[in-house]
């Protein structure tokens, strides 16, 4: 790893905190701590951050406010940390844009493990747009797959996590044809992290309510009863 890969660790417990930097930086991570909302907008507001490692329980706002907040204006992947281990908490958090969850206490290895999968992901994802240069379009909506770009029909940009715009892009690019959730799960190279059929149920719930908020015509994504889902609108491609 490249000491350049800048993670951001937002934890109250100043002990815990420090630990989990330890363990980071021992990796060759670069990582600044804060311990609130306002010292985390402090850092984000003077540095690139290219990760955030963020407790939910914090003093003033949440960590699921935060996610929630941070995922209205951008992209950045969030591994969430919490003692909360009620699956509905980690349904939440994934829902509210998370990209993977942990739950405390947990093996710093396994943080590890996560934060490099996370880093690769991000690399697939880039190797997977480079690949490709064409415009996916539908419903005079428009996916720009080399910008890693979404833009309605009235040409607003439409704010996609990364794990969002490779499920819609791995949906547009099959048009007309039903994918299981195993599927959906193959076909996007684990860049959703510890998959499982319900993260996928999430980002197809996510995906919906923002295309939705964008304007959708109509929704562009139909459950299949025990099949999986499929992306209807016709759709053309642009070099």
């Amino acid at each position: 790893m490249n000491r350049s890969q800048h993670i951001l660790v937002v934890e109250d417990d100043f002990e815990i905190g420090l630990l989990i930097k330890r363990h980071l930086v021992a990796n060759d991570f670069k990582v600044t701590l804060a311990t609130d909302a306002v010292e985390m907008d402090r850092v984000l507001a003077g540095n690139r951050v290219d990760l955030i490692v963020l407790d939910i329980m914090l003093p003033g706002e949440d960590g699921i406010s935060i996610c929630r907040r941070l995922r209205a204006i951008g992209n950045i992947p969030i591994i969430i940390v919490s003692a909360k281990r009620d699956e509905i908490d980690r349904i939440v958090g994934l829902e509210v844009g998370a990209d993977d969850y942990l739950t405390k206490p947990f093996n710093p290895r396994e943080l590890i493990a996560r934060v490099r999968a996370m880093f690769r992901r991000v690399e697939l994802a880039g190797v997977a747009t480079s690949a490709t240069s064409e415009n996916l379009c539908f419903e005079n909506w428009v996916m720009d797959c080399r910008a890693r770009s979404l833009f309605n029909a009235e040409k607003s940009l439409v704010a996609l996590t990364p794990a969002e715009f490779n499920l819609l892009q791995v949906m547009v690019e099959r048009e007309g044809h039903v994918l299981s959730r195993d599927q959906l799960i193959e076909l996007m190279l684990g860049q959703i992290g510890p998959s499982n059929g319900r993260n996928i149920d999430i980002l197809i719930s996510r995906l919906r309510s923002k295309l939705e908020a964008a304007g959708a015509p109509y929704m562009f994504i139909r459950t299949v009863r025990s099949g999986g889902y499929e992306f209807i609108a016709p759709v053309t491609r642009q070099r």
